[in-house]
Order: structure tokens, then sequence, then C-alpha cells
């Protein structure tokens, strides 16, 4: 039997895959990997979104204008799901945090208590 990451010989159990642990994460890293860069960069932007909406939503409910938003590189085009109320209300969320934008160039910033 043969290590299916570095092609060595492996002695020991009929059933192991690799000679060693170095190996065997190396095989498991390269296949948890991201496929591309698209995957992380968005992930990044979803990220630094996050980041974002926390640090200035301290109070549960926070209402901020959208120009201070781009200006800490806040990106209003990634986030991880819509949400639209009874009332016409729309929420982007991102995780738990969400926003909806307001007349005037507001924001509101929400934490979902779900």
């Amino acid at each position: 039997m043969e290590c299916i990451e570095c092609g060595e010989k492996i002695i020991g159990r009929s059933d192991k895959k690799f000679c060693n642990d170095a190996c065997r994460n190396a095989y498991n890293n390269n296949q948890n990997k991201d496929s591309n860069n698209l995957m992380r960069n968005v992930n990044n932007r979803l990220r630094k979104n996050y980041r974002i909406l926390v640090e200035i939503n301290t109070d549960g409910k926070t209402k901020v204008t959208k120009s201070k938003l781009d200006g800490l590189g806040f990106d209003f085009d990634y986030f991880t799901n819509l949400k639209v109320y009874k009332n016409g209300s729309e929420y982007r969320f991102i995780y738990d945090y969400g926003y909806k934008l307001l007349d005037d160039n507001f924001v509101l910033i929400v934490k979902n208590q779900a």
C-alpha cells in the first residue's frame, strides 16, 4: 500500500491511507482549501462587512449614514441573506446582523435576536 499524498510505502494497518500525520494534514488541507480566489474574496468581503456592522451597532439598533459605511469600506453588494417582512421592509443580513436602507441616505443596522 502507498501513501496517497507522497507515494511512500505504508507500514501498519491495511486500511491506512497515509504514511504519517504530516501527509494526512497536507492531503486534507489541499482538499479543503478554497478552489479559487473568488470564494476567498467573497468570504473576506463578508467578514469585513460583518466586522463593520458589529463595530457600529453597539446598542442592538443603530442608524448611520450610508457614507459612513462607505468610508469604512462596507460593500453593499455582499450579504448572506435577504429578508422581506410583511410590511414590505427589506433587510439584508450578514449572518445575524442586518441593515435596511432608509430614505435620505441613512442605514438602519439591527442585530437579529433569533
